[in-house]
């Protein structure tokens, strides 16, 4: 027979076990409330080909900023904008009063020295025969043999300064090179203009291509540009072919963008010179990326971030972004396929935390 002492014993016992099992049940229920349930997608790489699009105008291969040889007032421009010019047509002409001043002093010196030779040359002559006869010394004859010499050189030099001044008074007319189109003037009649500033701009008929300006961070794309095709705003049924002729080796100083000529091929004959362009490039080979919701991104100060799930806890990895769409991403380095990411309440995770994926039972 249970006595009155063993069932209170029995009553005890069983009240502990009772404590015990809500002590274990009160324990998960709070570990599973300290690891949180996350929203998450997993990861699937694809291939892309990097492309990239810029703005460009329709110039001409071969321009030339054309200037005046010699100072002075432009007295006369007979030129507009857009005209077409052939060679040795007359641009701009400067104002000749001083050159031909100068060449008309120079003319002055050429005739000096030359009635100096003249007469150089006769005592010359004269004193030949008489040193020859014995009338003068070696000395007095050798004395007009130099003077003549000199007069040789002095007629040489004059000569050669009225050259210089006739050719003054030529580079008073600014004449074309070479035919073309004016797609530039700098200066109006009635300014005064010195040796050497540009004055009008001469595209040269021929090759027309396309300038871009790219910025620092795509100039090795345009380096590996393998694909470049060019379309324009005014013939919107018009794609070229081109590729890239030259790259500014040195940077704008004020846009920080190198300057590249896209030649063309078989370019449309209605392309015209200040066409608006654009230009497209793909670069050589592939990469891979993916589209991530935009909740997804953890900016920790520069570098953007995303949480990693491996063995039910997370890591923050930094991320390598493209382009932006609605809502999403792209991701071009920084995750491997296959990989989980956190998509919403990213910013109240830590380093190492337990996570519980959504569909995940504990």
């Amino acid at each position: 027979m249970i006595g009155k002492h063993d069932v209170s014993y029995i009553f005890i016992a069983l009240i502990g076990v009772l404590v015990l099992n809500l002590t274990g049940c009160t324990g998960n229920k709070s570990a599973a409330e300290q690891t949180p349930l996350v929203r998450s997608i997993v990861v699937k790489m694809n291939e892309f080909d990097q492309a990239a699009n810029y703005a460009g105008e329709v110039r001409g291969r071969y321009e030339s900023q054309l200037s005046f040889q010699v100072g002075g007032k432009i007295i006369r421009r007979n030129v507009e904008l857009g005209n077409r010019v052939k060679a040795g047509d007359v641009l701009m002409e400067i104002d000749p009063k001083d050159v031909q001043q100068s060449v008309a002093i120079t003319s002055a010196q050429l005739y000096s020295a030359q009635s100096q030779l003249t007469l150089s040359e006769n005592n010359l002559n004269r004193y030949r025969t008489l040193f020859e006869q014995g009338g003068i010394s070696r000395a007095q004859y050798e004395q007009y043999e130099n003077a003549y010499t000199a007069a040789v050189a002095a007629m040489r030099q004059a000569s050669a300064q009225n050259a210089q001044g006739a050719n003054q008074l030529g580079y008073t007319s600014l004449r074309a090179d070479s035919a073309g189109v004016i797609s530039a003037i700098a200066v109006e009649a009635g300014q005064v203009v010195g040796a050497g500033q540009p004055v009008v701009t001469l595209v040269q008929d021929g090759e027309r291509e396309i300038e871009i300006d790219v910025p620092e961070n795509r100039y090795k794309d345009i380096l590996n540009a393998k694909d470049i095709k060019v379309t324009f705003w005014a013939l919107p049924d018009q794609t070229v072919s081109g590729s890239v002729r030259e790259i500014a080796p040195i940077a704008d100083k004020n846009s920080r963008t190198y300057k590249v000529r896209i030649s063309l091929k078989n370019p449309p004959s209605e392309m015209n010179l200040g066409m608006t362009a654009t230009v497209t490039t793909s670069v050589s080979g592939s990469q891979s990326s993916t589209q991530i919701p935009l909740s997804a991104i953890f900016q920790t100060g520069a570098t953007p971030s995303v949480w990693v799930v491996a063995g039910n806890s997370v890591s923050l990895r930094p991320v390598t972004l493209g382009s932006f769409g609605d809502g999403t991403v792209q991701v071009v380095s920084g995750l491997g396929n296959n990989e989980v990411v956190i998509t919403a309440g990213v910013h109240k995770l830590k380093e190492g935390q337990k996570v519980r994926l959504a569909g995940e039972t504990n």
